[in-house]
């Protein structure tokens, strides 16, 4: 299983920078879940995932596990775990970062509220 990455920090005079790859073949997406919208629970074969809560509230759940999300929180999602964002009252943004074989076709739906398969 890969290392979750970290992200990097640096203060300068005029403000601060936020690196999140480096060097790193990935796809960057800045994904918008709707007030009290959910996407599909779902699983990769071959990509994995690292999600920046950018705003909004609501919940993450990845590998069965469901957590209050805020901004600011940072999750990775290995390749093969079940993930979903749904959000709660207000939008939630985030940025994600994509790590392998990215294919928007790449995705095992266990559960949709769209009817998808």
């Amino acid at each position: 299983m890969p290392e979750a990455p970290k992200s990097y920090r640096e203060e300068r005079p005029w403000g601060s920078f936020q690196r999140f790859t480096k060097n790193e073949l990935s796809t960057v997406k800045i994904i918008t879940v709707n007030a009290g919208e959910a996407f599909s629970l779902q699983k990769h074969k071959g990509r994995d995932e690292w999600w920046t809560i950018l705003s909004g509230d609501g919940q993450a759940t990845i590998g069965g596990m469901e957590k209050e999300i805020q901004s600011g929180d940072e999750y990775f999602v290995s390749r093969g775990t079940e993930h979903r964002i749904t959000a709660g009252a207000s939008p939630v943004v985030f940025l994600e970062i994509s790590f392998g074989d990215f294919d928007e076709g790449d995705i095992t739906r266990l559960n949709d509220r769209y009817g998808r398969s």
